[in-house]
């Protein structure tokens, strides 16, 4: 008979969800004790799982007089809803000898287990062109973290490390085969998942190599400078040594051939249709202040840095996500557009964006604050109350009563 239906497939990395045959089933959003005891037994495949065992994972502390009872009351309705969802009728849930089985009419496939079986084994192959492939299937498999709707649950917290390494292990046995056989764009398009998966596990240094050893130096960069901007933004802190030292590495590469100073003039060019002022990472930002700074002690021409915040209702910088998110997005077009070519600003934090203009004055700040106030509260008029700007002559940064305050 279960050759004659439809797969039933279940995917668990990343969010859960499975298909019979080639239609999606529907649980509903909420993550229910019924699904949990689904779940559980999905992933329990053929050896099961002790009915204590089953308890603790599906119940955890919770204050339950009567769990068997309520165990038998849950495997009824799962029965149930997997009849609603399309399913055919089936007892399931089948126990025997203490032990929790899930039973079928149906071959089922559980990409966890199918993942864990191919890295297994690629482990045991002789051959490595064949365990290569085996760990290419297995790492395309995996779609992110093991059921993140049950991250809280500390078996399922446990598993989800245990895979993660798995997946690690086999990427980066990967990479180094393909590196030993120059296949640098497979490396690319096999780590483009991990870079989305994991941003701060830097994949993207792998990235980089293969970029330098294409003679590709302007993705390297651009690599470097994305991943420059992610790590400031989100943890503020820097790459890696390696990364850096990669960055080294590319210079010398670049440096030892005269002819290649025009590849260099290119790599350092902005991209053309660039329109507004100039957005930087942090630290990039900081560099230029630091450069600016040393251009106007020769020249004496003024500058001022001001800081643009995004304010709540209490007159303190925005701390709630869904609105900050909106509402910094409108900034930063705000900024961009309302600023020179010549300036530029980056984002100090999720609420605030810091600008330096260069060759201006109090009265020109003054105009430029009104200009963002405008454009910030264009859709939204209320807006104008929560941005706050601040404007500091940079010859004076250090004296606090030379700042200025916009009320906008």
């Amino acid at each position: 008979m279960a050759g004659q239906l439809p797969v039933l497939s279940a995917c668990m990395f990343g969010r859960f969800r499975m298909t019979y045959g080639d239609s999606p089933l529907s649980f509903g959003r909420s993550m229910t004790k019924v699904q949990k005891l689904l779940l559980i037994l999905l992933y329990s495949g053929e050896e099961g799982i002790a009915r204590n065992k089953l308890l603790e994972d599906l119940y955890g502390r919770e204050d339950v007089l009567d769990a068997a009872n309520n165990l038998r009351v849950t495997s009824h309705r799962l029965k149930k809803m997997l009849k609603d969802a399309g399913l055919p009728e089936y007892d399931y849930v089948t126990a025997k000898n203490g032990i929790y089985y899930w039973t079928a009419p149906m071959e089922t496939q559980v990409d966890a287990l199918q993942f864990e079986k191919l890295v297994s084994r690629a482990n045991q192959e002789p051959d490595e062109g064949v365990c290569i492939c085996l760990l290419k299937q297995a790492c395309e498999m995996y779609s992110g973290e093991f059921l993140q709707e049950l991250s809280g649950e500390e078996w399922v917290l446990m598993e989800s490390l245990r895979y993660k390494s798995l997946y690690t292990e086999s990427l980066l046995h990967i990479c180094s085969y393909l590196k030993e056989c120059k296949e640098y764009e497979e490396i690319l398009r096999i780590c483009s998942p991990a870079c989305e998966m994991y941003p701060f596990d830097e994949w993207q240094s792998i990235r980089m190599e293969c970029y330098i050893a294409m003679k590709r130096y302007k993705d390297a960069f651009k690599e470097y400078e994305n991943t420059e901007k992610l790590f400031f933004e989100e943890l503020g802190i820097s790459p890696s040594e390696k990364m850096m030292a990669q960055l080294k590495s590319m210079g010398e590469w670049v440096s030892g051939d005269p002819r290649i100073i025009s590849k260099i003039k290119e790599n350092l060019k902005e991209d053309e249709g660039e329109e507004g002022a100039f957005y930087c990472s942090l630290p990039s930002f900081r560099d230029e202040y630091r450069f600016v700074c040393r251009v106007m002690e020769r020249s004496g021409q003024s500058m001022y840095l001001m800081l643009c915040t995004v304010m709540d209702e209490k007159g303190y910088p925005m701390e709630d996500k869904e609105k900050l998110e909106d509402m910094s997005e409108e900034l930063y077009f705000a900024i961009r557009y309302s600023l020179r070519r010549c300036d530029s600003f980056t984002r100090y934090s999720p609420a605030q964006f810091l600008l330096l203009l260069v060759g201006t004055n109090m009265e020109n700040c003054s105009l430029v604050s009104g200009r963002i106030a405008a454009a910030f509260s264009k859709k939204h008029r209320s807006w104008r109350n929560h941005l706050d700007c601040y404007a500091f002559p940079v010859a004076d940064l250090e004296n606090e009563t030379s700042q200025v305050h916009f009320t906008n």
